[in-house]
């Protein structure tokens, strides 16, 4: 019988939330579905430093086996530095003198991350279990990327195949170039991505094109595989579109920081003339004075922030919308595929979004027959898609061909077949 056990080394993991931890909670629910045996080293939760926690994801992984590690994190005096409980996500704030050398400490200390005192300990565990249990794979997923440094040592030593799952750029991630890097941290860096790539078997990321190539500097005998994220066709069966009857309503899900440009929304806003009500909703992690920017900016409209959702309250939001919103990270318009991109999809809303119409991400958003990418300077764009989502409301839906194709039970089989078990050089 086949070896079909997998060991995932990740930081991330519930109760953590996020759209990170959903991406190997999906892949070893349907992997564990199908026939393999996923083991988990994770840390422990009380010792863990979240950005934000989800109760409605632990249910999927409940059979899943977890070893759960000590970590001694370089973070926790940050973030008292900053005055913030978290490492902020997406941007790094330099609004003043102390921020400015918080930035510099984390690019030039914290190498590859803040969480870097995760890796003794995740590597204690990982030898552990290579020694009792002996897989067929290991995986590192990152951010962080110091899961993949705990890896990276027992390589030579053990016999395993090692999957690293990009799910985000390491040295190339467009805010390291706000944290006023040496060049010796940036060489440092540079050779632990160098090491890891070319030492994993199989680099796993969310996005191809672009930056495969860029990747292919470091490592030009490596194979790369691009896998999205998915949505749960499950949860999705559950849920019917219910738009507001008596307003025109926008919702935006998630991270949202001054490195996106939502004021071209503001903008665009200010001059649709609508007889109905317009209501923007916004639930995720952002901070109050970007809420106060946008409400202050649409005097007019509704501006409703819902905090941080879960999971399963984020989407029931998705389907009461007329109008989904998303804002590409400015710098990461070749380096990413949200996972929330192809849940927006899922929902049948229209979609207009900000960002590269000639990135990736436009190439999947434009497979709808009401999805757009738009420049952030194309403020007659903009208002003439809303215009046009309002005239239409309640009558007009985004539908994608072969929707199914990008279910989180449909990527984990291509992740079966395409990488897991398939037979390559």
């Amino acid at each position: 019988m086949p070896n079909r056990k997998i060991i995932v080394v990740t930081y991330y993991w519930p109760p953590s939330g996020g759209s990170g931890v959903q991406r190997w909670v999906y892949f070893c629910h349907y992997l564990k579905k199908m026939g393999w045996e996923p083991i988990v080293i994770t840390v422990a939760p009380e010792k863990a430093s979240y950005p934000q926690t989800d109760l409605s994801l632990p249910a999927l992984v409940k059979d899943i086996k977890r070893i759960r590690t000590y970590t001694r994190e370089p973070l926790r005096w940050y973030s008292r530095f900053i005055g913030s409980g978290n490492i902020p996500q997406g941007e790094v704030p330099q609004k003043n003198g102390i921020q400015k050398i918080a930035a510099f400490i984390r690019g030039n200390f914290f190498i590859p991350d803040a969480r870097k005192g995760w890796i003794p300990f995740a590597q204690a565990a990982l030898k552990t279990v290579l020694e009792e249990e002996k897989p067929a794979w290991v995986v590192s997923t990152g951010p962080p990327h110091s899961a993949h440094l705990a890896v990276l040592p027992l390589k030579k030593k053990y016999s395993f195949q090692w999957l690293v799952d990009l799910r985000d750029p390491w040295t190339e991630v467009f805010y390291n170039q706000q944290l006023y890097r040496l060049p010796s941290a940036q060489r440092k860096d540079k050779a632990f991505e160098k090491q890891v790539l070319q030492a994993a078997d199989t680099v796993l990321t969310t996005v191809g094109g672009e930056f495969h190539k860029q990747l292919l500097h470091q490592a030009p005998k490596q194979r790369f595989v691009a896998l999205a994220n998915g949505y749960d066709a499950e949860k999705f069966k559950a849920l019917n579109r219910q738009p507001h009857a008596q307003e025109f309503h926008l919702v935006y899900t998630g991270l949202l920081t001054r490195n996106q440009s939502y004021p071209a929304l503001i903008h665009a806003l200010q001059q649709v003339k609508s007889s109905l009500p317009i209501r923007l909703s916004l639930a995720g992690q952002i901070e109050a004075d970007i809420v106060a920017e946008i409400t202050e900016g649409l005097p007019h409209c509704t501006v409703d922030y819902k905090g941080y959702l879960s999971h399963d309250q984020a989407l029931q939001l998705m389907h009461t919308a007329d109008v989904l919103v998303n804002f590409i990270f400015k710098g990461a318009y070749s380096q990413m595929v949200s996972g929330k991109l192809l849940e927006y999809i899922a929902t049948g809303v229209p979609i207009l979004s900000l960002g590269d119409p000639h990135s990736e991400a436009a190439a999947l958003i434009h497979k709808g027959s009401a999805a757009k990418m738009l420049e952030a300077t194309n403020t007659d764009g903009i208002r003439t898609f809303l215009e046009k989502a309002l005239a239409q409301k309640g009558v007009w839906t985004n539908s994608v061909p072969f929707l199914e194709d990008w279910s989180r039970e449909g990527i984990t089989k291509q992740l079966r077949l395409q990488v897991l078990e398939a037979s390559h050089p």
